[in-house]
């Protein structure tokens, strides 16, 4: 629910404005009710205290981080309310609920805002009503490779004399972005499916969908609702609507998107491309889309060597973030000169170390099966480090995909059997480790049992394809085991 509307119940009425709200609004007059505390639920409290709402904040958990929060902005006039239970019920005199993005929709205090009327926005629904119009939003989600498409991007746009920031997803919270003094030329924004949903009015400059696989189903209810909520990030884009012409459904929501008159729809490919693609060839990525001779040539933007690393789903988010970066004007050589600029971020695909011409590759943040497929389509043969939390995955289409480029495969984790039996029905003959420890020496023993299994001139490549709190804190804290337990290998010393 968006905008303003009557609030019986818990709620009061919503201003009239707040459907029209702008950062020049009357704040002051309204009543608002954060909920969560995190990072994107204190740039939102402490961006609408700026404006002079009258904030409360609600959060279950009640640690150190969230007491220092609580502290500063209970001495800027927010009324603040932590630990078990706070969340239950919705404020009386609520007008406005800003949900952090991963609040379920089923969650009470959300469900108890739409049951009275009162308009539930996100973080990102905020920052666009107070953004400066002057300022164009280029904007990205997918299910994988935002972070690394946006940072890309951004390199691209900074490379070309811009000042640009990265938020959202990735980056400063996008309220603390538009709020920022100092101002921007531009903002690239990376977006999750949990913020999409509480989005409504966004319409950014140009938009692109990476890809679309299953993910946070049961969060979104369905796969439907997923990628509806994903699709949201097109409506009313003003300039292009970028898409994977190898992912039809990121086609499909482009084209039942409502957008502004005269935005283009721009594919990129790994391929050649046809006129108003992106692509590559001849290992250059080529723009057929911004130049005037798009009809008979093609505009030399980097070499796929510019693309580090230069697997073929990189090289994808190098093309999605070049589209968009071509879409306001940047430069050929600026794209150029961001890819050779850009440095990738820890844990995705990255080179360990080489032994006995064994390559080891860290992509921890190959978090499911869409994101290990990408990764295991850059090697062969590999030995394949998979397991942990699958939450609800299935393995069946990525094992029968990649069975004839795996060496062998070590599984750890929760779910190692899911994947196992996927081997069983699809890969029979695969050499299958299973390491069922859990202690902390176990990734010992994992990377042990992949580097018995690996003959020179493979890698083994740490890509789970689940999540890692089963064993580890997060997928940055599995990848430096990896690291770690690779170079305690016999010559693991010798990085390249």
């Amino acid at each position: 629910m968006g905008g303003g509307g009557a609030a019986p119940g818990s709620g009061h009425a919503a201003p009239s404005w707040l459907a029209s709200a702008e950062r020049d609004s009357p704040w002051s007059e309204l009543r608002v009710t954060v909920a969560g505390f995190g990072v994107s639920g204190y740039a939102a409290a402490d961006t609408l205290i700026q404006l002079g709402a009258q904030v409360t904040v609600l959060e279950d958990r009640d640690g150190p981080a969230e007491q220092e929060r609580a502290t500063i902005l209970r001495i800027l006039g927010a009324e603040i309310s932590l630990g078990p239970g706070s969340t239950a019920s919705l404020p009386a005199g609520t007008q406005l609920v800003v949900t952090s993005p991963g609040w379920k929709p089923s969650s009470p205090l959300l469900a108890a805002a739409a049951a009275a009327g009162v308009p539930i926005w996100g973080e990102v629904e905020l920052a666009w009503r107070i953004r400066d119009p002057a300022t164009p939003w280029l904007v990205l989600t997918g299910t994988n490779g935002k972070t690394t498409t946006v940072r890309m991007l951004t390199s691209m746009l900074r490379a070309s004399g811009l000042r640009a920031a990265a938020a959202g997803n990735v980056g400063d919270p996008i309220v603390s972005a538009v709020m920022d003094p100092g101002g921007h030329d531009v903002i690239a924004v990376e977006l999750s499916s949990y913020q999409l949903h509480w989005t409504y009015s966004m319409a950014a400059r140009s938009a692109a969908v990476l890809n679309i696989a299953p993910d946070h189903v049961d969060w979104h209810g369905s796969m439907d609702a997923y990628v509806a909520d994903k699709g949201r990030i097109y409506a009313g884009v003003e300039t292009a609507c970028v898409y994977n012409v190898a992912d039809p459904v990121t086609e499909q929501l482009v084209r039942d998107a409502d957008v502004r008159e005269g935005a283009r729809a721009i594919g990129f490919t790994l391929g050649i491309p046809s006129v108003g693609m992106v692509g590559v060839v001849d290992e250059y990525l080529v723009d057929r889309a911004f130049i005037a001779e798009r009809q008979t040539s093609a505009a030399e933007l980097a070499a796929v060597g510019d693309v580090r690393p230069a697997a073929p789903h990189n090289v994808a988010n190098a093309l999605a973030a070049a589209a968009l970066a071509r879409s306001i004007g940047v430069p050929p050589v600026a794209v150029r000169d961001g890819l050779r600029g850009y440095e990738p971020d820890p844990h995705r695909i990255a080179t360990v170390a080489v032994l006995g011409d064994v390559t080891y590759v860290d992509d921890s943040k190959a978090t499911n099966p869409h994101a290990a497929a990408a990764s295991l389509a850059a090697y062969d043969p590999v030995v394949w480090i998979a397991g942990g939390l699958a939450k609800g995955a299935s393995f069946d289409s990525l094992v029968r995909d990649v069975r004839t480029r795996l060496r062998g495969v070590v599984l750890l984790g929760a779910d190692r059997a899911v994947i196992a039996e996927a081997l069983a029905r699809h890969a029979p003959d695969v050499p299958v480790v299973d390491v069922p420890d859990t202690d902390n020496e176990a990734m010992d023993r994992i990377v042990a049992a992949a580097a018995g299994l690996a003959r020179p001139g493979d890698t083994v490549l740490l890509a789970p394809a689940c999540a890692s709190m089963d064993m580890f804190a997060n997928y940055g804290a599995r990848g430096d085991a990896f690291a770690d337990a690779v170079r305690r290998l016999p010559g693991g010393r010798a990085t390249p």
